[in-house]
């Protein structure tokens, strides 16, 4: 089996209740539709029942829970909850009844919170700004981690580099420009992360536009104290760097240029130096490589909420639904 395929059966194994607040999308429409056909994960279903079984037409979503906001049994508890969660910035009932009545994306997170579902799924019409706000408001980070990063699951078809051609790819998402410590906590974070989901060893790789001192500029030396700390920080990381793309992945550009390294030439998990590179890397990989992308998936919430692109299509929904689930499972 490949990745996702991999992922939907162990989410099937244990299954797990993720809310999809984004109920207006045909796309996610469709992606419940068949993770509900597929057994996947149990759902749930946020906006008024009869818009959302007019917009399925013949689609089958009758083993979701539906729930609306407008009059959810348990929202007096939910209100209570978000006054209490936000009272230091001023919450007042009033405000948190509005907000998780006319918020879905506030209403997903608190049934996340509230434990009335495992995990949540947005992004396909929301900005990740507009998805992760209520995630850190709400759920905050999770016990031991110094922020909240993004990552992609890359799947390239007929590659022979990192694990059978999959990779992680960080931070492709959120953080703009970290620092050396953020990036040395990124790549701790994204290991974890490639473990749960692909099942082998992480082997990271801080990359640059230098390999070993290749060039001089600050933001190498920033990528170069980054891999300092994450060695210093997270001792059984195996991680390495500072180290240029193709150093980093193929066995013998990694014997040429960073002999004795443990990591160059078989990293799967790239650690990219700001947001820009990241997000450029990934949509390169996808769009001339055919990469499944997977994606953009948190790591460091106290909760799994996942983002999604603008630009996904169903099935790109059904694999962050699973992962979301897979995420879900690890985190009881």
């Amino acid at each position: 089996m490949g990745f996702i395929e991999t992922i939907m059966q162990r989410a099937k194994e244990n299954k797990k209740t993720i809310v999809l607040p984004e109920t207006g999308d045909m796309r996610t429409i469709e992606a419940a539709s068949k993770i509900l056909k597929d057994d996947i994960a149990n759902l749930v279903l946020v906006g008024d029942s009869a818009k959302i079984k007019e917009l399925a037409g013949d689609l089958d979503i009758s083993k979701a829970t539906i729930v609306d906001p407008a009059n959810y049994e348990k929202m007096d508890a939910y209100v209570d909850a978000l006054v209490e969660l936000r009272k230091s910035k001023g919450m007042t009932k009033e405000q948190a009844t509005e907000l998780l009545t006319k918020d879905y994306l506030y209403f997903g997170v608190m049934m996340v919170k509230m434990k009335d579902a495992d995990g949540m799924v947005a992004g396909a019409v929301n900005s990740t700004a507009n998805v992760l706000r209520p995630s850190l408001q709400i759920l905050k980070t999770a016990p031991g981690t110094k922020l909240v990063s993004a990552f992609f699951v890359m799947v390239v078809p007929n590659c022979e580099f990192g694990a059978n051609g999959t990779f992680i790819f960080a931070d492709s998402g959120l953080c703009q420009n970290p620092n050396s410590e953020e990036l040395a906590a990124i790549a701790d974070s994204s290991a974890k992360s490639f473990e749960l989901l692909v099942e082998e060893e992480a082997k990271v790789a801080m990359l640059s536009h230098s390999t070993m001192g290749s060039a001089k500029h600050d933001d190498v030396t920033k990528v170069v104290e980054a891999t300092k700390i994450a060695k210093e920080n997270y001792p059984n990381l195996k991680v390495d760097g500072e180290l240029q793309l193709d150093a980093a992945i193929v066995p013998s550009v990694g014997a040429s240029k960073a002999p004795g390294s443990e990591i160059a030439g078989q990293a799967n998990v790239l650690v990219f130096p700001d947001l820009d590179a990241g997000n450029i890397g990934y949509k390169l990989v996808q769009r001339l490589a055919k990469a499944e992308a997977y994606g953009p998936i948190t790591q460091g919430i106290a909760a799994p909420v996942n983002d999604l692109s603008r630009g996904c299509v169903a099935d790109d929904i059904v694999g962050v639904i699973a992962i979301t689930a897979v995420q879900a499972q690890a985190s009881k």
